[in-house]
This record gives C-alpha cells, sequence and structure tokens, in this order.
C-alpha cells in the first residue's frame, strides 16, 4: 500500500510539472557562394562532391546547435537554383549557364529541414557580375539588357535608379519565393556599391538621374532608390508567401557620430545611400541584422555600443539579430583578436546573432568551439514573429513504441517538432524534427517527454506529454 501511494505520488508530482516553453534564440551562419568563400570549395567540382561538403555544413550546423543557415543563391545575376530567369552560376559549375547537375536550393532546403534547421535564401540584388569582361550567355542580365548596367571602378554595377532594375531584381526574388519552401529571404549591404575610403560613391548615372531625378537633389534621389527597393521587396515578399522572413544586413554603422562617439571612414548613408536606420524603423524587415564586426573596444567603433544604439532605434520591434565577425579570430583584418571577443558579443545578444562566416566556424579559428558549446548547451527555437500572424495547429500523437523509444505524428500547419525530456526534475529542448511522422530515442532517466508542433512563423502548438 505504501509502494501504491508512494508510486501515486511521484505520477502526480510529475503530472503537474509545468512543460517551459523551449528556449529562443537565432542562432545562424552565412554560407557565402561568391568566390566560393565557403561553399562548394572550388567550382566544376562533381555533384555528389559539391553535395557532400553541403551535408557537412548542415550536419556541422545541426551539430553545433544551431537554428539556421542563410545560403547565398544569387551572388552576382546568376542562380545557385533551377531558373529560367538567370543562368546557372559559375561557382557551382565553373561555367556560367553550366547545370551542376542538380538543384543545390531544394537539396540544402530539404537537408536543412530533416536536421530541423530553417534555411534563409540570401540575394545579392545589384551586382551582376563579379568582374568585367567576362563571357555571359544570352540568359545573363548584361546581355538581356546591357543598357541597365554602369561600369563603376572597372566593374559592372546594376544602376539602383533604374526603375527597370529594381522590378528585374524582385522578379527574381518572388520567382524564388514562390517555388521554393525557404523559410527567410536575405539581403546583405550591397546596394550602391562601396567607394575608395573616405569617399562618396560618384556612381554613373548621369543619364538614370536625368530621366527620373524629378528635381530632387542627387544624394537624396539615391537614397530614395534604395529605399524604395527595400520597401518593395518587403512587400513583395509577403505578396508571395506572408510567413516567409525578410532580412536586411546592412554595413554596421548608420552614420559615423550614432552613437555618440562611434567613427568611421565609411557613412554609409552619405556614401552608399543606405539609409538603413529607415528601414528599421520603418518595419520594412522581420529581422535586421547590422554587421557589427568590431571588437567592444575601443568605443570608436563599439560592438555593445552600436548593439545597444540599434536596439534604440528598433521602435517597430522586429527582431535585432547582429552579424558578429567570427572570421576575424586571429586573422589579417583583426590581428591578436581572441575568440573570447566572438563569446562576449553571443552574450550580449542573446536574442540571436549571425556567424559570418560558416567557414570560421568549420576552422574552428582560435578554439571558438569550446567557448561556444556552454552558450549552446542544448537546442534553440527560432523566435517567433508575432507580427506575421500563426497558423493553428493540433498536438502531436505520440505512441511509446519501446521502453526507450517514441513515435509521434503530426497533422496540418507545423513545420517542425520539439522533443522535450525530463531528467532529474528540469526540462531540456533535446531535439528539433521535421514536422510528419518520426521517432525519438531517450534515455533511462527520462521522467517525461513533451512534444509539440512549431509552425512557419516559430509559433508553438499544444503540448503531448507521454
Amino acid at each position: 500500500m505504501r509502494l501504491f501511494l508512494f508510486s501515486l505520488l511521484i505520477a502526480t508530482n510529475l503530472a503537474a510539472t509545468p512543460v517551459p516553453d523551449p528556449p529562443r534564440e537565432f542562432r545562424a551562419s552565412w554560407v557565402a557562394t561568391v568566390y566560393n568563400i565557403d561553399w562548394p570549395s572550388k567550382p566544376g567540382l562533381p555533384a555528389k562532391t559539391q553535395k557532400l561538403q553541403l551535408t557537412k555544413i548542415l550536419d556541422d550546423a545541426a551539430a553545433w546547435n544551431l537554428n539556421a543557415v542563410i545560403l547565398q543563391i544569387r551572388p552576382s545575376g546568376d542562380a545557385l537554383y533551377q531558373s529560367k530567369i538567370e543562368p546557372w552560376s559559375a561557382f557551382l559549375s565553373g561555367k556560367e549557364g553550366r547545370s551542376p547537375g542538380y538543384d543545390p536550393l531544394a537539396f540544402a532546403i530539404a537537408g536543412a529541414h530533416e536536421r530541423g534547421l530553417e534555411l534563409h535564401a540570401w540575394f545579392n540584388p545589384f551586382r551582376p557580375a563579379v568582374a568585367a569582361g567576362k563571357y555571359h550567355p544570352a540568359n545573363h542580365v548584361l546581355k538581356k539588357r546591357p543598357s541597365a548596367a554602369r561600369t563603376y571602378r572597372g566593374k559592372p554595377w546594376l544602376d539602383p535608379g533604374d526603375p527597370w532594375v529594381r522590378e528585374y531584381t524582385l522578379k527574381v526574388i518572388a520567382d524564388v519565393v514562390r517555388r521554393y519552401d525557404i523559410d527567410g529571404a536575405h539581403i546583405d549591404d550591397y546596394f550602391y556599391p562601396y567607394p575608395p575610403i573616405g569617399q562618396k560613391c560618384d556612381f554613373p548615372d548621369a543619364t538614370t538621374y536625368a530621366a527620373h531625378g524629378n528635381g530632387m537633389d542627387r544624394d537624396a534621389w539615391r537614397r530614395s532608390n534604395s529605399d524604395q527597393f527595400v520597401k518593395a521587396f518587403y512587400a513583395t515578399v509577403k505578396q508571395e508567401k506572408p510567413w516567409v522572413k525578410v532580412g536586411i544586413s546592412p554595413f554596421g554603422i548608420w552614420r559615423p557620430g550614432h552613437p555618440q562617439g562611434i567613427e568611421a571612414q565609411l557613412d554609409s548613408y552619405a556614401h552608399i545611400y543606405a539609409d538603413s536606420r529607415k528601414w528599421l524603423r520603418q518595419g520594412w524587415c522581420d529581422y535586421f541584422a547590422p554587421q557589427l564586426y568590431w571588437r567592444d573596444k575601443p568605443r570608436a567603433q563599439s560592438f555593445t555600443g552600436l548593439l545597444e544604439w540599434w536596439q534604440s532605434q528598433n521602435v517597430k520591434k522586429r527582431h535585432l539579430w547582429p552579424g558578429i565577425a567570427t572570421s576575424r579570430i586571429d586573422s589579417t583584418e583583426d590581428p591578436g583578436r581572441p575568440a573570447s571577443e566572438i563569446a562576449l558579443q553571443v552574450d550580449a545578444a542573446r536574442n540571436g546573432h549571425i556567424h559570418w562566416s560558416h567557414k570560421a566556424l568549420a576552422q574552428n579559428r582560435g578554439g571558438v568551439h569550446s567557448l561556444l558549446a556552454p552558450r549552446y548547451t542544448e537546442k534553440a527555437l527560432v523566435p517567433a514573429s508575432p507580427w506575421l500572424g500563426r497558423d493553428v495547429m493540433e498536438a502531436p500523437q505520440l505512441k511509446k513504441i519501446s521502453a526507450q523509444q517514441l513515435s509521434w505524428e503530426t497533422s496540418g500547419a507545423a513545420r517542425f517538432v520539439t522533443v522535450q525530456t525530463l531528467e532529474h526534475g528540469k526540462w531540456k529542448l533535446i531535439a528539433v524534427k521535421p514536422a510528419g511522422k518520426g521517432i525519438i530515442s531517450f534515455n533511462r532517466e527520462t521522467e517525461r517527454i513533451a512534444v509539440r508542433c512549431v509552425d512557419r512563423l516559430g509559433n508553438l502548438g499544444p503540448v503531448a506529454l507521454k
């Protein structure tokens, strides 16, 4: 009788133990394809080798408890996916227009979701090529409409002041959002091209300005061109799929002197006509990832000082997930930078952050994994975006199939399921898995298991307990 009452007491206490929400933090890495920075390791590799390399990137991201990968799929007027608009990228096959023999974006999306990772597609809007004078097939933008490009410092650049250019770029982005099951559409810091240090971009757009300037100050007109594109980018993605998150990653300093004491040789507002503060304040994105690639000290480019300033500008309460320069650990760009600097920056940005770039993590620069591991001790969900709504979800159907295995089945709008276990009185998120059917193994010490659906916007459904 005493044993029965004791067992009943334990069962009652377990049933009363509330299941906490899983931890949330955006943890991502940029995977750059331009110049084969991160993937593939060089152009012209066999499809099998490319797939193995990309699979390793996804496996590593999951093993490190990241939850998203931002893959560059349009580095320069080309495509790392099956497109009827633009040619295959030379960074894949070694020759622009030549198929790699598979669809890398489709492969990446399937692989990411299988591992509980989000896949964000990263576009460069206005760079049509990385060098002048190279061969381009007939469906390349420089061949289809050469009048849309200008030459700046010896390289071609699509003119952001040309309405056709903005519409064409949006058409490319809309095509990807429509056809692929991506979780985010992402652009970085290239609008007007970067000028020599300390100078304004003297972009050769006199003809375009004469046709479309409408008497505006030329600098203000250029900024308005960037504004129009960013606003339309957000609207275009939402028109296709409202749940796809829109991300922008601008230069990390809006203007020198903001906040007070910040110095910079580049004034992104005045030199490259990027009013990035306006984009954040207007809510023309779902997440904002300023590239805060500096150390915390000296204060002239302070990571935490800039992060706090951007937080003060975030009046629409969008996600603020700064880019951090893991690649600058012990680098020629920043000699002597210790890995501890990255750990401190992660601590300062626990809502989310993005590592530049994946290669630095893969190389374990400066032993950074030993510092990140205690900060990524368990998996985390991407923070929800309540302004985008939520889907209706039911609790998963659970079935215990052995002493240490449980199966689930979901229905409806779920993207992932979360698996939490209660061990020694503590709940822990042990897995994020694709929705549908699945099996999870657990330890003998596991007292309870909680499984929940997660929709495409990061919202949690009701709990199923076993």
